[in-house]
């Protein structure tokens, strides 16, 4: 594992307060606005530089931020560099996620990556090797597991029983102009990967096969399939049915879509914003008070540094959550076959090896028994995954 580095770091304003953390956000899109944003006023770390490939671009999110005078530039190294930054922020297309994520590793920087991890399952493998490398800290940014509402949720189903289903539907009516709408797969991609997570989170379960049709429906203003149904068996046995699409008009759901969930003693139930029912007799739930959305990530990736635990979306962890989308990706187009997910991640393993092209990480990779090995023990922090969201223990 390695340590934080201790450089002096440069805010706008000067040197930055040692209690935030200094970090480079890596991609000044949207989303990346989002964070510089959210970083300028976080307690917990301090945007001391700003990288992307369209420098004008970077300069222009900073303006936009009132950030003047931090780091900007076109290179990773050379901005952490120049500015003292200790971690990095991945927030660029998912294409680019593992490039930046190991131009940061090898460079001795931790690093919280903007899901999904990678477009392939493959990717996201190599990418664990390389964490295991360096010692560095790679954790995924699904900040839709921390939601207040979802914690309680989980709560709930906990006290349903042993589980016999779990229901999911997501409708929107989404425009986002972009890379977004070129996707092959913009539903299942760039939005179930978050309902898919959250059903890891909710119930603790972890998929085994799955089955799944997708689909563009006619009116649709995305290139790829923005609709899905896919039904998921998991390891207790349990069902996971999802529903799913971005080009819904009419009586839209949230966007952590709606969820229900049945076993042995009852039902319970998250509308995906701030209603949780429990239909147990006798059974109770809270709704507690933690951080929210890319502030509560921030903080648990911060605080996993300094504590030296293991973050619940660390690298290794966040891979099953890929495996169900690429299933279901896999099995739709297959015509709805039954994909099992130990399958599928042997194959990304040899496909993980065959494209490798670092030797030190190739030679991980083939060191594996296989990839259920591979991905078994954090590559970061000793002590198990935070179960609170927004903290650690």
């Amino acid at each position: 594992m390695t340590e934080l580095r201790e450089h002096p770091a440069a805010g706008p304003t000067g040197p930055v307060d040692p209690a935030r953390l200094p970090v480079v956000v890596v991609g000044a899109g949207a989303m990346g606005g989002a964070w510089i944003r959210m970083l300028a006023d976080s307690p917990h770390a301090a945007p001391v530089g700003v990288v992307d490939l369209d420098v004008p671009l970077a300069e222009s999110a900073v303006r936009a931020a009132g950030l003047e005078g931090i780091a900007v530039g076109a290179s990773v190294a050379e901005v952490a560099a120049r500015s003292g930054a200790r971690a990095v922020v991945n927030v660029t297309v998912p294409q680019a996620h593992r490039v930046v994520n190991e131009q940061a590793l090898r460079a001795g920087l931790p690093v919280l990556c903007e899901k999904p991890l990678a477009p392939t399952v493959a990717e996201a493998l190599r990418q664990v090797a390389l964490a295991d490398i360096t010692g560095g800290l790679l954790m995924v940014s699904q900040s839709r597991r921390y939601f207040t509402h979802l914690t309680a949720f989980r709560e709930a189903v906990a006290q349903v029983g042993p589980l016999a289903v779990v229901h999911a539907q997501f409708l929107h009516e989404d425009h986002e102009p972009g890379f977004r709408e070129q996707m092959a797969h913009p539903l299942l991609v760039d939005m179930s990967i978050h309902h898919f997570d959250q059903l890891r989170y909710a119930t603790g379960e972890d998929p085994v096969a799955v089955r799944c049709s997708s689909w563009n429906p006619p009116w649709s203003w995305f290139a790829g399939d923005a609709a899905a149904t896919a039904d998921f068996e998991l390891a207790s046995g349990a069902r996971f049915a999802y529903v799913g699409s971005r080009c819904a008009r009419g009586m839209p759901t949230s966007w952590n879509a709606d969820w229900r969930a049945y076993g042995e003693h009852g039902a319970a139930h998250w509308d995906g914003d701030d209603v949780v029912d429990l239909d147990v007799p006798g059974a109770r739930f809270a709704v507690p008070e933690h951080p929210e959305g890319i502030a509560a990530s921030l903080e648990e990736f911060v605080g996993s540094l300094r504590a030296g635990t293991t973050p619940q979306s660390e690298v290794r962890h966040n891979v099953l959550s890929l495996a169900m989308v690429e299933g279901a990706i896999r099995s739709s187009e297959r015509g709805g076959e039954r994909v099992v997910i130990a399958d599928l991640l042997e194959d990304a393993l040899a496909q993980a090896i065959a494209d490798e092209r670092s030797p030190d990480v190739a030679e991980r990779l083939r060191s594996w028994t296989s990839a259920a090995d591979g991905i078994r023990t954090p590559a970061w922090g000793s002590d198990p995954a935070a179960t609170t969201p927004g903290g650690t223990r």
